[in-house]
């Protein structure tokens, strides 16, 4: 019998104040044109989700109950970042910024009463250290921004138990085009599969998800 292929899903990250084009949900396009490979082994599915917290937090808890996948991807945009970043855990607190309906959560909580911190079961520097993409840098964080995106891979961390992934990309240029953004995400979202198909990352990832560290400020 044969077995099914695996389910990644990659979301972006719709308009947001004087940010019309958001380059994460353009990438994330891109992407979608590229695939990650053999269709029989990995199923790729795409989503853009709106820069809203009430709205990403619905969306998320859907996207691990309906598809079930082994891997959910996060892409957001960082308006300073020159370079793509990988962001290793999000955060439970310090949501104080307005959404696109200037909303943020009650005391500035994702999930009241879970840890400060989650870590990916996905080792992000060791990702950094094996892709290279012409053009464009990819370098390794810790802290992810505590906005949307931010709130949006806490929770997928929680519902998924750490097989989940962060990643900022740059505002869209003449020098970093979508189609750039695109294949430096098939790049990196396949060395990242390549990472939680190893049996030591398979065992690590629910020890991963639960580990709490101390909260970091801005």
């Amino acid at each position: 019998m044969d077995s099914q292929p695996s389910c990644v899903v990659v979301t972006g990250f719709g308009p947001f104040r004087q940010h019309l084009v958001n380059s994460s949900w353009e990438a994330v396009k891109e992407l979608s044109k590229l695939g990650l490979g053999n269709e029989t082994v990995v199923q790729l599915r795409t989503l853009e989700l709106p820069v809203d917290y009430r709205e990403a937090k619905r969306r998320v808890t859907g996207i691990w109950e309906d598809h079930q996948p082994q891997l959910v991807v996060h892409v957001g945009m960082d308006t300073a970042a020159k370079a793509i970043i990988l962001e290793q855990s999000g955060k439970n607190q310090g949501y104080r910024d307005a959404d696109i309906r200037s909303f943020w959560p009650e005391g500035g909580v994702c999930l009241p009463g879970s840890p400060d911190v989650l870590e990916s079961g996905v080792c992000m520097k060791a990702v950094c250290k094996r892709v290279a993409v012409e053009g464009v840098d990819v370098i390794f964080s810790r802290d992810a921004g505590r906005y949307v995106c931010d709130y949006t891979y806490y929770l997928s961390l929680h519902h998924g138990k750490g097989c989940a992934a962060l990643i900022h990309v740059p505002p869209l240029s003449r020098g970093l085009p979508a189609s750039l953004l695109g294949r430096a995400l098939r790049v990196i979202i396949q060395e990242m599969l390549e990472e939680v198909g190893k049996p030591k990352h398979r065992a690590q990832f629910e020890e991963n998800s639960t580990m709490v560290l101390p909260a970091k400020g801005n």
